[in-house]
């Protein structure tokens, strides 16, 4: 089978390549095609690859291309993992909104309202080739910001585009191995959008955990999740929330830390990202472990006291590209696999339109993806969703139509943006910084 890789020369690519060359990988790659715009980031994690590849006994052949169409030619899975703008494209999407006094981050709020007005476009054009060049692909998307993006590529390509995130399925698992000491035959019902969605029961031997997990502060610690947000606020939800709803929960704080802080993350990744691509060094591998384990070791700093480090458990839990391996398994061999997956709604939040592209589990086959049926979502869980979701799809129309009004109305929509006149100054000053939202806006 042959996986191609939007986006291959980027940092995290050499984790996707471990995930599908491993011995017990449950599913075999035979070619492995590597597509970015930048020959040199290729280059550079060609070199990586080549470095991996000497402690595999099962290795893909693996291609390096600038030529979209020949990377998707013949390809059975394609994984989508791009970065429109690059890291300077996130500093601006961050610091724009900060300084408007509006937090400013890359997935979610303004910030990841401005990413998806550069990434939709892009990503809508990737399907149409996708439905000229390899209509039976797979298409897994980790693009951000992922659900706006799943969403935008369904329209084009339907059920064959999953959205995938790590961290839903990293803190259902945390969550077991908490309260019973194993992640295995555990059923859960969660529900949201990407980046914005709770575990709100788990259930095994016909018992739910989760109310013995939000007793225990043991328990609790060893939750990620739990200790970002407080003990006291998960029991008083009832529910494990994901852990960028921090970003809800706690928007004048999270702001607050970012604005005071060095450095934004887009300007640390920057920093770090073009110090590594600069001079890999004589052992490109070794440079990308240690710049791995520090980008890592930082995520979502803003939301920890200075003193506070993440668990070892929170920075080597899995990642993303285990989740692409899973999925790409169950649907090749049919060994099914329960997993969370943005996916169509399909009435599933009856108050979303079908089409909207909701976070939910589902069990993957060789017949496609099967979301579960989920608990009624009511009170203020539907309030953030449903208000989320409407700002998401303003966006994408805006998109479509080419609308400044639409884009005004999306910012001003979402829940972080607390005045119309500030959604207009977002709007306003983020055409002026990237050109290309400029023009594509009327």
């Amino acid at each position: 089978m042959k996986l191609t890789i939007i986006g291959g020369g980027g940092f995290r690519v050499p984790q996707v390549f471990e995930a599908v060359s491993a011995d017990h990988a449950p599913v075999r790659i035979d070619e492995l095609s590597l597509y970015d715009v930048s020959e040199s980031r290729l280059q550079t994690i060609g070199a990586i690859l080549t470095s991996l590849a000497r402690e595999k006994r099962h290795v893909p052949t693996i291609t390096l291309t600038t030529d979209l169409e020949e990377a998707l030619r013949g390809a059975d899975f394609v994984f989508s993992a791009v970065r429109i703008g690059g890291t300077r494209g996130r500093i601006l999407d961050e610091k724009t909104a900060l300084d408007l006094g509006v937090l400013g981050q890359e997935t979610v709020g303004p910030g990841g309202l401005a990413y998806a007005l550069r990434t939709v476009p892009f990503m809508t054009r990737l399907a149409e080739t996708i439905r000229d060049v390899a209509p039976d692909a797979w298409v897994i998307n980790f693009t951000n910001p992922a659900g706006i993006v799943t969403e935008a590529m369904q329209r084009v390509l339907g059920d064959r585009v999953v959205g995938i995130c790590d961290t839903p399925i990293g803190l259902i698992r945390r969550a077991a191995t908490a309260v019973s000491g194993t992640a295995d035959r555990v059923d859960f019902d969660y529900v949201g959008l990407n980046h914005l969605g709770w575990l709100r029961s788990m259930t095994a031997g016909g018992e739910d955990l989760l109310p013995r997990l939000l007793e225990s502060d043991q328990a609790l610690e060893g939750i990620e999740e739990a200790r970002l947000m407080g003990f006291d606020w998960v029991r008083a939800l009832g529910a494990l929330p994901n852990e960028y709803l921090y970003y809800y929960y706690f928007t004048r704080e999270a702001t607050e830390r970012i604005r005071s802080a060095p450095s934004t993350r887009g300007e640390f990744l920057d920093r770090q990202q073009a110090a590594f691509y600069a001079a890999p060094g004589d052992d490109p591998l070794a440079t990308w472990m240690n710049a791995r384990h520090e980008r890592e070791s930082s995520y979502m700093a803003e939301s920890r006291p200075a003193d506070e480090e993440r668990h070892e458990s929170d920075v080597d839990g899995g990642g993303y590209h285990e989740v692409a391996l899973d999925l790409m398994a169950a649907l090749a061999t049919g060994r099914s696999s329960t997993m969370i997956l943005n996916v169509r709604n399909n009435s599933l939040v009856p108050q979303l339109p079908d089409d909207a592209v909701v976070e939910v589990g589902c069990v993957v086959d060789a017949d496609g993806v099967h979301p579960w049926p989920i608990a009624p979502v009511s009170g203020e869980m539907l309030g953030l969703i449903t208000q989320v979701k409407s700002a998401e799809r303003l966006i994408i129309s805006a998109v479509h139509e080419e609308s400044r009004e639409q884009a005004w109305r999306a910012f001003a929509a979402h829940p972080l943006v607390d005045s119309v006149g500030v959604a207009r100054s977002l709007l306003d000053r983020y055409r002026e910084n990237f050109p290309e939202i400029g023009s594509l806006l009327r």
